[in-house]
């Protein structure tokens, strides 16, 4: 059986009279994206620098790689890699000279090393950009070097903090592309986000974090089931079929105009097949149907709606 890349238990952090962590429990299976998702504030930054070895907790356990992260913060660091909101490279130097400090400072070797930055320069697409001042690169390409430069030595397991931060959606995309080669390759992400569709797009599970407890835990799926405001629209052809479907399936919400009708849904088969054998029984047609769930937004703000902070955004604004 193999064993989870980070395990956390009973996890503590407090400054001052602020509970930024109040005893969260965390598993993350290996070759898996996990999500943190929560308002600002919420601790998520925290959380990653824990386990990244940059603060001690002040309770509770947490295993990277099997390494625990006060107990042996060296075998933690030599799994990793951490990406933060900014970017960390040198703009005084070009990109490929950023890649070869880093090699040098992870001491792989002259020969290893210009042979690794050859590597990371072609899985980034950098090598025109390679030989460039930083000033003549764009926010897009510093972050992919950025995420190049946390690679230099092939860590197991990297910590994405907020890492499209500032990006325009065509860079925020290649993004998302270069994790899901890494997690395909068996690396395990644990990312922090403010944008709900990069959670929705990337993770296999999502933590949602509020007033430093973990409120709701599971795949993108099963936390938009566990929020109300699922539906099933049904069109009809006619406004008769319309009327003899309102009445037997209720009295839903109806759409004349339209000729539709919204019944409430959990968003199964199961709900869907219920209201389809009725209508059959009864000898009434459907026109066209689609079935609607609860995205992330619904439940972000279902989870914490008690927290005064800024909400999370389904969809970032572009910026260059």
């Amino acid at each position: 059986m193999i064993s989870p890349s980070i395990e956390v238990n009973g996890l503590r952090k407090s400054y001052g009279d602020k509970v930024v962590l109040d005893g969260i429990d965390l598993t993350v299976e290996a070759g898996t994206v996990t999500a943190l998702l929560g308002p600002n504030g919420a601790g998520k930054t925290t959380a990653v620098h824990i386990l990244s070895t940059l603060v001690k907790p002040d309770g509770g356990t947490a295993l990277v790689n099997g390494c625990d992260v006060v107990r042996d913060a060296g075998g933690v660091r030599s799994a990793i890699g951490l990406t933060g909101q900014f970017s960390a490279v040198d703009t005084l130097l070009t990109g490929e000279e950023n890649l070869l400090l880093m090699a040098r400072l992870r001491h792989l070797g002259a020969a290893r090393s210009r042979m690794r930055v050859a590597e990371l320069l072609e899985q980034f697409d950098l090598v025109e950009a390679a030989r460039k001042p930083l000033a003549t690169y764009s926010g897009g390409m510093q972050r992919r070097l950025d995420l190049a430069m946390t690679l230099v030595t092939a860590p197991s397991v990297i910590f994405l903090d907020e890492p499209t931060t500032g990006l325009d959606p065509r860079s925020r995309r290649t993004m998302w592309d270069i994790v899901r080669e890494l997690v395909s390759q068996g690396t395990t992400v644990l990312l922090t986000t403010q944008y709900l569709d990069e959670a929705d797009e990337l993770a296999d599970r999502i933590a949602v974090l509020d007033g430093g407890r973990i409120v709701a835990e599971g795949t993108p799926d099963e936390l938009k089931r566990l929020v109300p405001g699922g539906h099933i629209r049904l069109r009809f052809a006619d406004a008769a079929a319309l009327d003899a479907a309102s009445r037997l399936l209720d009295a839903p919400a109806r759409d004349d105009a339209g000729l539709a009708l919204t019944v409430p849904s959990d968003g199964g088969v199961g709900s869907l097949r219920t209201v389809l054998d009725r209508l059959d029984a009864a000898g009434l047609e459907v026109d066209d149907l689609s079935i609607h769930t609860p995205d992330l937004d619904d439940v972000f703000f279902a989870l914490t709606g008690g927290n005064d902070q800024p909400a999370l955004t389904g969809r970032q604004g572009a910026e260059s």
